[in-house]
């Protein structure tokens, strides 16, 4: 089963091309994205069960032995990422052509959209298959090229403004990783993960800290962690909504898996443990605080992206088996979750003409699906049982407490503080744009959820757009994905389990490597 591994990589970037040969085609574009897509769940499924049953599972890239050649490793954390990961892309690709269709391709230019994606899709897999630490930078760079041509589809001056933004931090991330890549190989003479296991061990314990400080500093600026996120409220909101969706569910996530990855792996011992919490900690109460200071929807789901990525620091910052599977988890969660919430928010904008919430009301009448779409998911961020926040805050809560330090306390209170605010801000939102009155500015006019066709408001004379059936069945479909991970729940923290366990033995990932032993 190795020759699947770099299926996940290969499979999308080959899509990519065909989808350029094929402009000017779109429903022949949208056909070979669709099928890509759908063939990349079933290969990382297929991996999940293998790296299960077997153990990790590894490809020497052409034939060049490691640690000369490109090493891509398939245990069970990044395959577990590849399933959430590709799924979520598919079920946005779905929503984002009900909204092309819908729109007649105005907002999201077919041509370029569809190989763009993929090639996202393509950096996403790659960063979570990397074996070593520069083919993890280029998987970084692979997508955020592509994020950049998402970023500003339509080229208006809010998107090129916002697009700015974005690529300078991005470049700045990247050109810290770049430094921290030169430091790590002149200190060690290699970039191979497994390999850099037993020489970093090696180094003083002050070099350490300084590749172990860069490398940090860098993940810590493409998962938006305080006081390294101000950027992401003003650059994810102004996207098309389901560019806005994919980049809220997954991008912020390979910085997370990427912190994950190299504080097990190659940095273990928790030196820099008690700065993690401090973060983890100021992430989650200045995330969403800001949350419940917003008056867009959008906006206001873009700072509890950042605060929620604090609940993940928390699991990786008590260094313990535990800890360490309930941030795994959450992941996993979080993806799902938040990717629901931004689709829900861009149907929102579509049957209410805004997602500012002084200009939205009675959704809940108008549009009882999209209000049961939103709904749900918005329970689940909150942590309300029995939903899967509930049950990877559970987790963590009872990490922190495990731990029994005055920081881990912290973090629990913390925790629970950023749950009840969560619930705040999601109970104001619902109130305000589904409960009460509608605004006077609003279409009204009823009607079927998923009918296409354009309707006159006789009320307030506006004309408006039902909600597409592709984007309602696409948004419905992440909201059972998010159900069923309550349901395997048991199963799905009992993988997190034996990958965080993996993690921090790390043997399993250096003899999967290197079976006769690391040169």
């Amino acid at each position: 089963m190795n020759h699947l591994v770099p299926m996940p990589v290969v499979m999308p970037l080959l899509g990519a091309a065909l989808t350029l040969m094929l402009a000017g085609r779109p429903r022949a574009q949208r056909w070979v994205s669709l099928t890509v897509l759908t063939a990349t769940v079933v290969v990382s499924a297929l991996l999940l069960v293998v790296s299960t049953v077997d153990g990790p599972l590894v490809v020497e890239v052409g034939g060049w032995v490691a640690p000369l050649g490109i090493v891509l490793v398939a245990d069970q954390l990044a395959a577990l990422m590849l399933v959430v990961s590709a799924s979520v892309t598919l079920c946005v690709l779905v929503y984002s052509i009900g909204q092309g269709m819908a729109d007649g391709d105005e907002e999201t230019p077919l041509s370029v959209y569809h190989p763009t994606y993929l090639v996202l899709t393509a950096g996403v897999c790659n960063a979570f298959l990397s074996g070593d630490l520069f083919n993890l930078y280029v998987g970084f760079e692979i997508l955020l090229v592509a994020s950049y041509v998402l970023l500003t589809l339509g080229s208006t001056e809010t998107r090129i403004r916002a697009g700015t933004t974005y690529v300078v931090v991005s470049l700045l991330s990247s050109m810290i990783f770049l430094v921290a890549i030169g430091l790590v190989y002149s200190a060690t003479g290699t970039l191979n993960l497994a390999q850099l296991v037993e020489r970093l061990d090696a180094l003083p314990d002050d070099l350490r800290l300084v590749l172990q400080g860069m490398l940090l500093l860098a993940f810590g600026i493409k998962a938006a962690v305080f006081p390294l996120s101000a950027w992401l409220p003003d650059s994810y909101p102004t996207a098309p909504a389901p560019v806005t969706a994919v980049f809220a569910g997954l991008l912020t996530k390979v910085g997370v898996y990427a912190t994950i990855r190299t504080e097990t792996l190659l940095f273990p011992g928790g030196r820099t443990a008690d700065l993690l919490l401090w973060v983890a900690g100021l992430t989650m109460l200045v995330g969403i605080l800001g949350a419940v200071a917003q008056s867009d929807i959008k906006r206001l789901l873009s700072f509890t992206l950042i605060s929620h990525i604090g609940y993940m620091l928390f699991g990786v910052g008590l260094t313990t088996s535990l800890g360490l599977a309930a941030a795994i988890f959450y992941v996993v969660h979080h993806i799902t979750i938040q990717t629901t919430l931004f689709l829900a928010a861009g149907l929102v904008e579509r049957r209410g003409g805004s997602t500012a919430l002084d200009r939205l009301g009675g959704l809940a009448r108008l549009s009882p699906l999209l209000a049961v779409l939103f709904f749900v998911p918005a329970l689940n961020l909150a942590g309300i049982p029995p939903f899967s926040g509930f049950l990877g805050k559970l987790g963590l809560v009872q990490a922190g407490v495990d731990d029994g330090g005055p920081l881990a306390w912290g973090l629990v209170a913390a925790g629970l503080v950023t749950s009840l605010l969560t619930l705040y801000a999601i109970a104001r939102v619902w109130n305000l744009a589904f409960w009460r009155a509608p605004h006077a500015d609003m279409p009204t006019a009823t009607g079927r959820d998923d009918a296409d066709q354009p309707y006159e408001d006789p009320a307030a004379g506006q004309s408006g757009v039902m909600l597409p059936k592709l984007m309602i069945g696409s948004t419905a479909a992440l909201v059972v994905f998010g159900l069923a991970l309550t349901v395997v729940a048991g199963p799905l923290f009992d993988i997190s389990t034996d990958a965080a366990d993996d993690l921090l033995q790390r043997t399993p990932y250096v003899e999967a490597v290197y079976p006769e032993g690391t040169p």
